[in-house]
């Protein structure tokens, strides 16, 4: 049976504060008792009970994280930020991928609650039935990434990037190569890719030309989602033709360039290609795609702070206090990485 707290401090003829600041590394404690402590705590191999602590204090000093994919890139640069932030302020982080399944995005929300999180990253797949609104009406403070929630009627916090002008910066590179007549990919039901169609679509309207709806294929954001809008669009290219594809997602951007090369077809040579949030660390691809990216760990940096803020609030005023600066949506600039797919014709 493990020993208590109470015990091991009156067999070293101390106090339960005294052993519960070294502890928790708080209060002025002197070097000689500190060291008598720690080692008595040592030889006891004593774990302290997180689970009694956070019912004390009202903290478990966890932040759950809800993402989509946990093989994409994309999030682990942003889970990566955000543990770098949190992990300064002795926070740890509850990660769950939901498969893109509606029924996974909802057992991790109720988990986590169970679980008692302080607070929750979340990058929801459905967007219509977002199920996070009981955490903020309970005053557990939520920050999403990637997506924003159409049925949340409630304030909330937002940590994204400016897909808009992410939109715009690819349509006006285009452009300058002379691509007046462009495909796109593009997924369905997400935040991300409708802006940046909707930017796309406004700075060709802006010099003058459209995108036929023949030309805009979506898919679900899976390599095989990208063959088969990629294959779509070479069947039909006599009819609609051409001179360049933008795809708004990485995996499908995978897919996209499989046909392509499958079908004898060169990039740039016979179809430029830009794609967004497309990562090649090791430099494999070629040609190297000119991509359009989020700024992945900037985004897990400042949603760790933004809940840091949030907690803080909330701990010093109370709830109302808190809930009164919740409502905010940080856009950060999007990050261009001009390379060899894009060229003028």
């Amino acid at each position: 049976m493990s020993i208590t707290l109470k015990e091991l401090a009156k067999k070293n003829n101390l106090s339960v504060a005294t052993f519960s600041r070294v502890l928790n590394n708080k209060g002025n404690v002197k070097e000689e008792t500190r060291l008598l402590v720690e080692e008595a705590l040592k030889e006891a191999d004593y774990i302290p009970n997180k689970i009694a602590s956070s019912l004390k204090n009202n903290s478990t000093k966890t932040v759950g994280i809800i993402i989509p994919d946990i093989c994409e890139m994309f999030f682990s640069g942003i889970i990566s930020g955000i543990d770098a932030e949190l992990s300064k302020h002795g926070y740890s982080i509850l990660l769950a991928d939901s498969k893109e399944k509606l029924e996974k995005e909802e057992k991790y929300l109720n988990l986590f609650l169970q679980q008692r999180v302080d607070a929750l990253v979340y990058a929801t797949s459905f967007i219509n039935d977002c199920g996070a609104e009981i955490y903020l009406r309970t005053g557990i403070p939520v920050v999403f990434i990637d997506n924003l929630p159409n049925n949340i009627k409630m304030p909330y916090d937002a940590v994204l990037t400016n897909n808009l002008e992410a939109g715009r910066i690819g349509a006006k590179h285009l452009l300058e190569l002379g691509h007046k007549k462009i495909a796109v990919i593009t997924g369905i039901d997400a935040t991300p890719s409708s802006e940046r169609l909707n930017g796309l679509c406004q700075e060709y309207a802006a010099m003058g030309y459209s995108i036929p709806d023949e030309l805009i294929t979506y898919g679900y954001f899976k390599e095989k989602d990208g063959v088969e809008c990629m294959t779509k669009l070479l069947e039909q290219k006599e009819k609609h033709p051409f001179t360049a594809v933008v795809v708004m997602h990485e995996m499908m951007a995978a897919g996209a360039i499989k046909v392509i090369k499958s079908r004898g077809l060169r990039i740039p040579e016979d179809i430029s290609f830009l794609g967004y949030d497309i990562h090649d660390r090791m430099g494999l691809a070629v040609p190297s795609i000119t991509t359009i990216k989020q700024p992945e760990e900037k985004i897990g940096n400042i949603t760790a702070k933004l809940l840091l803020d949030r907690l803080q609030a909330k701990q010093q005023e109370g709830i109302e206090a808190m809930n009164r600066e919740i409502g905010q949506k940080i856009l950060l600039d999007p990050i261009f990485e001009k390379c060899e797919s894009c060229i003028a014709i």
